[in-house]
């Protein structure tokens, strides 16, 4: 009988992630994928898996799941109670689960997604070069959508399973309900006025309940434009910072569209998407502007550590 993963509850919404379909933008579709990437891609080096192996992204209420043969498993990103068998285990490590084990993780107490890879990964079919859930497409993941409960997800057979390994201390990630995003400024910043940039600078915004993996809305201070919101519709990116007509800003996210036609004023360097990802509707943020080459450079470094995160457990 095939490894598989039977789905006793499936959490508020559980769906399979990778890196998204990032070769097909050019035909309108969405890259999608994981929010939290750096949390994805621990995960994945915690169970000896390649960095863009889909995981299972859960948000703020965690699934219930039973093993139906042993597998090596990790839990990364926010911060909940995770069982085995009724006993409690610890995130930011890999273990052992045995044939009829039940893993369960509870509610989310500091961020929102958590990120469950196990080693081999998910035998999930490739659509589009991707195993992401598409919700809006209803396509990727396992048939298209969230998990429900009784769904039996069949896992790939490894030959052996490489030794339990943790995250050193100081290389998990925390996730407090206010936060700095470093950006960089985006091409229709002079569209804007001064005191519209002062303020968006200056001042601390709120994330809306009016968000989704499409987009963030904030709320906060109006962000004014010298004349008007629209442009001619133009590429966005994970992270970049519109501004409609009413001076909110909207900060485009996984599943975001492929273009937009509203002002760019910024966009979140990549090393600070992950913060993103992991905010709740209240938390608040402030936005401070570096330079591209300093975005670079600590692209690079978060993208070195994963290389040395991990010790033998």
């Amino acid at each position: 009988m095939k490894s598989s993963m039977h789905i006793i509850k499936p959490g508020l919404f559980s769906t399979f992630q990778d890196l998204g379909r990032v070769d097909s933008q050019n035909i309108g579709m969405p890259v999608g994928g994981v929010m939290d990437a750096y949390a994805m891609q621990m995960a994945n080096v915690l169970v000896g898996n390649q960095l863009g192996e889909a995981c299972l992204e859960t948000t703020m209420q965690g699934p219930a799941l039973r093993f139906n043969a042993p597998a090596l498993v990790a839990i990364t990103g926010g911060q909940c109670r995770v069982t085995l068998n009724d006993e409690e285990i610890s995130l930011n490590r890999s273990f052992l689960v045995n044939e009829g084990d039940v893993l369960e993780l509870a509610t989310v107490t500091e961020g929102l997604r958590s990120y469950l890879a196990v080693a081999g990964g998910f035998d999930i079919p490739m659509v589009m070069g991707s195993k992401s859930t598409y919700l809006r497409g209803g396509i990727g993941g396992w048939k298209g959508r969230a998990l429900l409960p009784d769904d039996v997800i069949p896992l790939n057979t490894v030959s052996a399973h490489p030794k339990p390994r943790k995250v050193k201390g100081g290389y998990i990630p925390r996730y407090p309900k206010t936060i700095k995003l470093r950006i960089i400024a985006g091409p229709e910043r002079t569209r804007f006025t001064k005191d519209g940039i002062y303020k968006f600078l200056t001042e601390t915004y709120e994330l809306s309940p009016q968000s989704d993996r499409m987009g963030y809305r904030f709320k906060g201070p109006c962000i004014g434009h010298q004349d008007n919101a629209d442009i001619i519709s133009s590429g966005v990116a994970m992270g970049t910072i519109q501004v409609p007509g009413e001076g909110q800003p909207i900060i485009m996210m996984a599943d975001r569209q492929t273009t937009g036609g509203y002002t760019r004023i910024a966009h979140v360097i990549a090393a600070d998407l992950y913060k993103l990802a992991q905010m709740k509707p209240g938390d608040k943020v402030r936005f401070v502007e570096v330079h591209l080459d300093e975005a670079h450079r600590l692209l690079r470094e978060q993208q070195a550590t994963l290389d040395t995160l991990c010790i033998d457990a």
